[in-house]
């Protein structure tokens, strides 16, 4: 697993709330200020708060890249060098004690921004909490929730991060959840007036964030306040380095209809055993395993991606398993016209017929305008598909290998429908997972 993430060692078959019981990393209210809050999958390198510092104990930015460039472990990148040089002479400013404008990197999949930041993580001179997105968001909901009651609980939280960290690293920035947008609206402003540096990396800039997003009015705010803090600077030069040659290792196989499964003869090799099908309590749900042994977990689709389990489930599989194995992945396309937003067959909706409108309690039994939204087109599968989505972003961010068998090829699992965009981040991870450096220091 990653250097630097709090891993839990797991004792038996039980992973409760979300996280390993035996890690002690519940997911209880953080009890007070005093103490520090659940890392939830982030990184935290302890530094001085501020600067400055003893520069012999972080070396330049630019350097390292230098050096692994003329190791031969990159590829030269004139846009990922213009990105160097922001976070290098950030990296500067931080040491200098500057309170520094922090810096917004998006660009389309594969670019190695996720890359960059991690290193800049590694080499900054002052304290600094890594996090992916949907973890932060999390930590936020359960911060907030323990502030209840409190006047401007957005503030606390913001005082109490900034107290514990002089800059903030948000991997993946990717808002499609109201509430979540709801909240970064104030949070953000909190953060940036207490002079807390951000660093993010997105596949969208700020402007485009939540776009057609319910309300989006209320998230306006917090990409105001980005871009007025934040340096936007896109990272597209056009390569893609996860495409990039290297050693292959196939995770990733096709069955097809009458042929034997591999993923026998996979869990045999990763765990030397045979599988044995188990029972893993998780969260307070039971998970049917079709082989547990050790540090690995088989599961079928249906398991994991079919069942009401959310992003701490899979957070809690990567503290307490080094390797996944997924089977009976299905096709998970599926047209909008045939199914109804919750999955229900609408045989009466005619092919390109205006999709329903959904309207909140709030709206009471009048017609209010402001209350209509017209749903979005899902497919059948697409709760599954947001899960398998979070599965594949959480052992990617946490370098777990995951092993699948699908019915179909990589590039024919999600072919179109209504989350194509966060699709193409999943193939290009999936892809990078086909390659032996996978699951070894991250490389872009």
């Amino acid at each position: 697993m990653s250097d630097g993430y709090k891993e839990g060692e797991g004792t038996g078959d039980r992973i409760g709330g979300g996280i390993d019981e035996a890690s002690g990393e519940g997911l209880q209210p953080h009890p007070g200020p005093d103490r520090e809050a659940p890392s939830l999958g982030s990184q935290r390198l302890d530094r001085p708060l501020h600067g400055p510092l003893n520069q012999s104990r972080c070396q330049p930015l630019s350097l390292r890249y230098q050096a692994l460039l003329e190791e031969g472990h990159l590829v030269a990148d004139a846009a990922q060098a213009r990105a160097v040089e922001a976070l290098d002479a950030l990296q500067q400013e931080l040491a200098g004690g500057v309170t520094s404008r922090g810096l917004y990197l998006w660009g389309p999949v594969g670019r190695g921004k996720t890359w960059l930041m991690d290193l800049f993580v590694e080499c900054s001179p002052v304290t600094v909490r890594r996090w992916h997105f949907h973890h932060f968001m999390r930590w936020v909901h359960q911060r907030q929730f323990y502030w209840r009651g409190q006047p401007d609980p957005l503030a606390r939280l913001a005082e109490e991060l900034s107290a514990e960290v002089g800059v903030l690293c948000l991997d993946e920035v990717f808002v499609e959840d109201i509430a979540d947008a709801m909240l970064l609206g104030g949070l953000m402003q909190h953060l940036f007036a207490r002079r807390l540096t951000l660093v993010a990396t997105s596949n969208q800039p700020p402007a485009e964030l939540y776009r057609d997003g319910f309300n989006r009015e209320r998230f306006l705010p917090a990409i105001a306040a980005m871009q007025a803090h934040l340096q936007v600077l896109e990272l597209d030069g056009g390569q893609d380095h996860r495409r990039h040659p290297g050693d292959v290792h196939q995770r990733y196989f096709v069955r097809r209809a009458g042929d034997p499964g591999i993923l026998s003869e996979q869990f045999v090799r990763l765990s030397g055993r045979a599988a044995t099908p188990r029972t893993l309590a998780l969260g307070g749900r039971k998970l049917e395993a079709r082989g547990l042994e050790g540090q690995v977990l088989w599961c079928d689709f249906a398991a994991l991606c079919e069942a009401p389990l959310a992003a701490l489930d899979f957070i809690a599989l990567c503290d307490r398993f080094d390797t996944l194995l997924l089977g009976e992945v299905p096709c998970l396309a599926s047209r909008p016209d045939e199914d109804d937003s919750d999955g229900r067959a609408a045989p009466d909706r005619q092919p390109g017929a205006p999709r329903p409108i959904a309207r909140g309690t709030e709206d009471a039994s009048e017609r209010v305008a402001a209350g209509d939204r017209v749903l979005p087109p899902l497919g059948a599968r697409d709760d599954s598909v947001r899960r398998f989505i979070a599965l594949v972003d959480e052992c990617y961010d946490r370098r777990v290998p995951l092993v699948i068998e699908a019915s179909v090829a990589m590039e024919e699992l999600y072919p179109d429908g209504y989350l194509a965009f966060a699709f193409r981040r999943t193939l290009s991870r999936l892809g990078e997972m086909q390659l032996a450096r996978f699951g070894q220091r991250r490389l872009p």
